[in-house]
């Protein structure tokens, strides 16, 4: 027998599985640091993949929009920022003419609070401007091939030079973060962000998928109509700093920094598992429903059609976000994908996300939930680990193989062949 350990709340649980059962142990990578932080962008800027550095593309005079991420977001623009600048006054590019963008896709206004822990102290002094995002301001530029408007927030789409920064990690509908997604949806119209993000339901928008899913299409077929110039991309340890950083190109260098997302947190298996038991790997991640939603999702990729997915998370703070609630308790699974499909609603897409995956696989739940709550919204529940596991091996049968993913939240099963 071979013994597992699974963090859980901020404790540990395990159990016990025949060796012969197993398929394999996801955990991340070890991939070796240089720089990082501050350090690491000055390298990415001074050595552009796929385009010439940024103090050779902008030109004294023109006007230039620096679109990077919300408060929603782990991007730490604050240390990105400031060697950008750098590079834009040292060529004559006058701080007014430079406008930095929060894109809020969908997403609430910033507080003052909020836009400096943001961007920095030394970047408010700068006399550049610092503007929210605004989807009732766009201009529309054409519309993408899946029939999604290309609408762009006025000051970006008539700004001379355009630079995006972002980070880059999985994202469970739309393949990867960062690229050309900090335009659409990041500075679009609503219209826009609801024909994007309804195709979600495609079951090629997954978590690793660029070049097959029509949420990443209509992405990267924004630049048909508007011009990336430039963009920093960086990919974040669990600390959130940035231990690498790819700068240049807004296709090259974002496909770069995607494959080295892959080294450190994409594991190959060989192919999909009858059973996955899988947690976002204790507090905080699995603090609620709506924070361990993200592990559930990555496994999807791992296990087979009609398989069982174990999840493992305390979530003893409930739901965690109010329309992800009322979503989760009062619609069918068939009934939050029909609804994500007609509006997406922020809070609403987890719930369809979850959906998703109790359409391929059963659900089994091990938490702090009443079990009557979790089978209210599709989980069977179970008191331990060992009794899900336990019961799942009796519905699968004695040969089935089974996956463990001890950091869900933070490792993609990369299947070779079903």
């Amino acid at each position: 027998m071979k013994r597992f350990e699974l963090k859980y709340a901020k404790g540990v649980v395990s159990f016990e599985l025949p060796e012969a059962n197993v398929l394999g142990v996801l955990t991340p990578n070890e991939v070796p640091m240089e720089l990082m932080d501050e350090d690491e962008v000055a390298r990415s800027l001074d050595h552009p993949i796929g385009t010439a550095q940024l103090r050779h593309i902008v030109k004294p005079g023109e006007t230039v929009a620096i679109v990077t991420s919300d408060i929603t977001r782990p991007l730490p623009s604050y240390r990105i920022l400031p060697g950008v600048l750098k590079e834009l006054l040292a060529v004559g590019i006058a701080p007014q003419d430079i406008t930095v963008v929060l894109a809020l896709g969908s997403h609430r206004r910033h507080t003052p609070d909020e836009v400096k822990a943001l961007v920095g102290e030394a970047v408010l002094a700068s006399g550049v401007k610092v503007i929210d995002s605004d989807m009732d301001k766009c201009v529309n530029l054409g519309t993408c091939r899946n029939g999604t408007p290309a609408d762009i927030f006025e000051p970006v789409a008539k700004a001379d030079r355009i630079i995006c920064l972002g980070n880059v990690e999985y994202h469970y509908f739309a393949g990867y973060s960062g690229g050309a997604k900090a335009l659409m949806p990041g500075v679009s119209s609503h219209a826009a962000i609801q024909a994007n993000h309804s195709n979600m339901v495609h079951p090629e928008a997954r978590a690793g998928n660029l070049d097959t899913n029509p949420v990443r299409q209509d992405m990267d077929q924004i630049t048909e109509f508007i011009k990336i110039d430039f963009i920093v991309n960086v990919v974040l340890d669990s600390k959130k700093h940035i231990v690498k950083s790819f700068a240049g190109h807004w296709f090259e260098a974002h496909r770069a920094a995607c494959r080295f997302l892959d080294s450190m947190y994409g594991v190959p298996v060989a192919h999909t598992a009858d059973l996955v038991v899988v947690t976002p790997g204790g507090y905080p991640k699995d603090i609620n429903l709506y924070q361990s939603q993200k592990a559930l999702d990555n496994c999807k990729n791992a296990v087979r059609e009609g398989g069982i997915v174990v999840l493992v998370a305390s979530a003893k703070e409930g739901f965690g976000e109010p329309v992800f609630e009322d979503w989760m308790l009062n619609k069918s699974v068939d009934e939050r994908i029909a609804a994500i499909k007609r509006t997406f609603r922020l809070g609403g897409h987890k719930a369809a996300a979850i959906a998703l995956v109790a359409k391929k696989a059963r659900l089994f739940l091990v938490s702090d939930w009443d079990p009557e709550l979790a089978r209210r919204v599709g989980f069977e529940p179970f008191a331990t680990v060992q009794d899900a596991v336990d019961g799942a091996m009796v519905e699968l049968g004695t040969k089935a193989k089974v996956l463990v993913m001890p950091f869900g939240g933070s490792t993609l099963p990369l299947v070779q062949k079903e």
